[in-house]
C-alpha cells in the first residue's frame, strides 16, 4: 500500500514517513500544494495525506482540482483548523476523513485501515470515454468507432482502471492491490500477460490509446493526440 503525505511542516511529514513504514506502507512525500498536485497526477496512490494550510496551492484547492479530474484516491485531511465550519467544508468539497491536529498516530493508523477496508467501488455505470475509447463496464464492451470487443472479466476491471487514470504512471503493486485486491496471491508476471492482451484488445479496435511501460515502475495509459 502507498500513501502520499502533502504536510509543508516537513518534521511532521517524516515523522509520519517513519512512522507509517513502520507499519509496512510505502509513502511519497511532498511538501506544498503545486507538488502535492503533481504527485497525485503523476502517480497512483492509495491513500493521501493532505494538509489544508500548504504554501503554492491550499489544500482545499488541492482536493477540489483532484476530485474535478475524477481522481477517487481516498483523501484524509491532517489539519490543524479544527472548527466545525472548517471540517464540513473539507468534508464536502470530497474528503474522505478530516483529522485535526494534534493527533495520535495510533488514531491516524485506525482511520487509515477503515478507509483501505472499504471495497474499491467505481461511480455510476455510465460508459467511460476517454480519447477514441469507449468502455462499457456494465457488458464490458470495448468501442473505438464502428469497431468493438468484449473483455473477459479481469480484463474488464484492468481497463477500467486504467480509464479512470489516464496518463498516470501507476506502480506494479497499486495496479495489482487496485485490481486484484490487496491480499490477493499473485504471480508478477500475470499483470504483464494482461497488459498484452489489453494492448491486443486496443489495437483489435484501432484505437490510438497506448499502454506504455515505464521501465522500473509500472504502465501508463497514454491518450495521443488525434
Amino acid at each position: 500500500m502507498r500513501i502520499l503525505i502533502i504536510e509543508d511542516d516537513k518534521s511532521l511529514a517524516e515523522t509520519l514517513r517513519f512512522q507509517l513504514e513502520r507499519n509496512h506502507f510505502e509513502t511519497d512525500v511532498c511538501y506544498d500544494g503545486e507538488e502535492g498536485l503533481h504527485f497525485i497526477e503523476q502517480q497512483s496512490h492509495d491513500l493521501i495525506l493532505l494538509d489544508r494550510m500548504l504554501p503554492s496551492l491550499d489544500g482545499i484547492s488541492v482536493l477540489r482540482i483532484t476530485r474535478e479530474k475524477n481522481i477517487p484516491t481516498p483523501i484524509i485531511f491532517v489539519t490543524a483548523l479544527g472548527a466545525l465550519n472548517d471540517k464540513v467544508t473539507g468534508l464536502d468539497c470530497g474528503a474522505d476523513d478530516y483529522l485535526v491536529k494534534p493527533f495520535d498516530f495510533e488514531e491516524l493508523l485506525a482511520r487509515i485501515r477503515c478507509i483501505l477496508r472499504r471495497p474499491t467501488k467505481w461511480e455510476g455505470s455510465k460508459p467511460l470515454e476517454i480519447g477514441d475509447i469507449s468502455y462499457d463496464i456494465q457488458q464490458k464492451m470495448l468501442r473505438c468507432g464502428s469497431a468493438s470487443c468484449s473483455l473477459s472479466a479481469r480484463e474488464g476491471d484492468l481497463m477500467e482502471f486504467f480509464l479512470r487514470n489516464p496518463g498516470q504512471t501507476i506502480p506494479r503493486a497499486s495496479i495489482l492491490s487496485k485490481v486484484w485486491g490487496p491480499d490477493a496471491e499473485v504471480e508478477d508476471g500475470n499483470l504483464d500477460n494482461y497488459i498484452y492482451f489489453l494492448r491486443r484488445r486496443l489495437k483489435s479496435v484501432k484505437s490510438s490509446l497506448q499502454l506504455k511501460t515505464i521501465r522500473g515502475i509500472g504502465y501508463q495509459l497514454e491518450v495521443l493526440n488525434a
